[in-house]
């Protein structure tokens, strides 16, 4: 595994990979590192279905608040780098702070209506800054297939909308949410919490399956907020929201909604803020 702390080191890396491959089949695996088993699939999707996998482990300022975790956030590169050989990537990109937004830097993506929801209310700014990296990201790496989680699902949405609406070149794959056993979904956040607040934190994911169990948004919005309302009353957690959405636009679906759709939650668990979303599909009941 080669690992680039440049772009002109990235390139070179890149170029000696895919020498003879015509044409070669580049995968890209964004991430902020402090990797775990759902970075590692990641990885593995990619794996099979491209001749080279790279990898970028970079935290990001542009995308935390002035009251975030960024300073907090794990930097853990010693411990990424042998998982991510491990796991198979070809090229690890671990470039400086500087060496993606050099000094002069002005200009920035703005992700629009489907940025300043849920997510993006709670934390102004946020998704700019992650469009902002994830552009220049795939303009460095050029890959052809750039895999992301669906765990973060509203993510997931505003970089596909970029990519639709700026005519990128890359096919933009959403990859199935990693949980734990007991269903906590994997987040590198994970470590913060205690163990009783851990054991509070699972309610998320336990609003999502009753969510899961009903067949309108009206009565799968009402079961969710069932599940949550003892460890809200009880200040277990502090709900930001909890909503079922359509999956391209984030908005809530009405009530006569038949399709795909998303149950999203987002709660803070002590210090530490998760989200959480399952896929729901409401079919057209017969007359």
């Amino acid at each position: 595994m080669r690992v680039a702390a440049s772009v002109a080191e990235l390139e070179l890396r890149r170029a000696e990979l895919t020498r003879g491959i015509t044409p070669p089949n580049v995968a890209f695996v964004p991430t902020m590192g402090a990797l775990h088993e759902g970075h590692l699939s990641l990885v593995k999707l990619a794996r099979g279905v491209a001749d080279v996998v790279i990898m970028s482990i970079f935290v990001n300022p542009l995308q935390f608040g002035p009251n975030e975790d960024y300073a907090r956030y794990p930097r853990t590169l010693d411990a990424d780098l042998a998982k991510a050989e491990e796991a198979g990537v070809d090229i690890v990109f671990a470039p400086s702070v500087a060496e993606i937004y050099p000094a002069g830097r002005q200009i920035s993506i703005n992700a629009g209506a489907i940025g300043s929801v849920l997510e993006g209310a709670a934390r102004p700014g946020h998704f700019d800054g992650v469009l902002t990296v994830v552009l220049k990201l795939l303009n460095i790496v050029r890959p052809d297939i750039a895999v992301f989680g669906r765990k973060d699902a509203q993510q997931l949405a505003c970089i596909r909308r970029m990519a639709l609406d700026l005519n990128l070149d890359t096919d933009i794959v959403g990859a199935p949410i990693v949980r734990e056993p007991d269903g906590l979904a994997m987040s590198s956040r994970n470590r913060f919490l205690s163990p009783a607040e851990r054991t509070s934190a699972l309610s998320l994911h336990a609003a999502l399956r009753a969510a899961e169990l009903e067949t309108t948004p009206e009565d799968a919005l009402a079961a969710a907020e069932r599940v949550l309302a003892k460890p809200v009353s009880t200040g277990e957690i502090e709900l930001d929201y909890v909503i079922i959405a359509n999956a391209a636009t984030m908005a809530a679906v009405p009530a006569d909604f038949r399709g795909p759709a998303l149950a999203m939650v987002a709660a803070t668990v002590g210090t530490t803020r998760l989200i959480d979303n399952i896929e729901l599909v409401f079919a057209d009941t017969d007359d």
